[in-house]
């Protein structure tokens, strides 16, 4: 067990140190060829923070495990909303644009709400849980929202400057490789230590990737955030998040259901009625106290919620 425990956090590790390393890399090789910083930071920039659950769930649905694909996305969404907004908030209240408000936030809401029904088969029946038609669709919808990104990035001239560090051809092409590495092997080191761990722990493999999976590829939105707060830039803290969560759903998702067509444990359902219910909060947080604004005591009960949650997930299990 304590092996497996070392080899999941060296996993954890590869995974963000390989995606960190691979944006750098892609950054500057793009910069040098000219790509322009606002196609830079939609495509590697937004890529590197989900990159570690990209990987994760590449490797879980091809090995054929379901409730660590589903369990990471649905965790990590919940862990992105309820902790680092909870914990972003409590540094600074986290103000939050008009667009963000009436746009972004009621599509992390439709994605929560649109996954539920498709793994559900409530929309379009099959025996598969999440099939590749289903797959396609978010893949569609994931488009869908680049394209919104893409034009609300075009009408922010702030939002297009992009630092990138100037570095040798050799070691361009040393942090792409790394970062590749580092992705695929901490992938498969996560994956395969999560499902050991489940089985010697005797709990299942849905609960280690709602917990730790979920938490440990959530770690570049955990640091974003919480030093977008710090620097009080809470535009970027709290549309980290949400744009995270989108990202999961439609991209992640769907590139998992195009992979292999993924069966649906429902008791995943109470876990999405949990990120339902925890955005649309958030959404009314934003008419309670001061506009806009996620408050102090708002982020305090986010923190609550989900650790009284979790608890009582982990509980039921041992």
């Amino acid at each position: 067990m304590i092996i497996q425990i070392a080899l999941l956090l060296v996993g954890l590790v590869l995974l963000v140190k390989g995606a960190d390393w691979l944006v750098d890399g892609a950054s500057v090789l793009a910069k040098k060829k000219n790509v322009s910083d606002l196609a830079i930071g939609l495509t590697i920039v937004a890529f590197g923070t989900s990159a570690p659950e990209l990987v994760v769930n590449a490797v879980a649905a091809s090995g054929n495990y379901p409730d660590i694909v589903f369990g990471n996305i649905i965790g990590s969404n919940n862990f992105n909303l309820f902790i680092i907004l909870g914990i972003s908030g409590l540094i600074i209240p986290l103000s939050v644009q008009s667009s963000t408000v009436w746009k972004e936030i009621p599509y992390s809401l439709f994605a929560a709400i649109l996954i539920f029904f498709l793994a559900n088969n409530y929309l379009i029946g099959n025996s598969e849980g999440l099939s590749r038609l289903d797959a396609a669709i978010l893949l569609g919808l994931f488009l869908v929202f680049l394209y919104y990104v893409a034009t609300q990035l075009k009408t922010d001239p702030s939002a297009e400057i992009l630092e990138v560090k100037d570095y040798s051809t050799l070691k361009i092409w040393v942090l792409i490789f790394l970062g590749l590495a580092g992705l695929v092997g901490g992938g498969k080191l996560v994956v395969d230590n999560a499902v050991a761990m489940a089985q010697s722990l005797g709990v299942s493999e849905k609960i280690i990737g709602l917990t730790i999976v979920a938490a440990g590829t959530s770690l570049p939105e955990l640091a974003t955030s919480v030093v977008a707060a710090m620097r009080k830039n809470t535009d970027i803290a709290i549309g980290n998040i949400i744009g995270s969560n989108i990202f999961n759903i439609f991209l992640i998702l769907g590139v998992s259901g195009l992979i292999r067509p993924l069966a649906y444990n429902a008791s995943f359902n109470t876990d999405l009625y949990i990120l339902a219910g925890g955005t649309i909060f958030l959404f009314l947080a934003m008419f309670t106290g001061k506009r806009h604004r996620l408050d102090r005591w708002e982020a305090i009960l986010l923190l609550v919620v989900y650790l009284g949650y979790t608890g009582y997930l982990v509980s039921a299990e041992l």
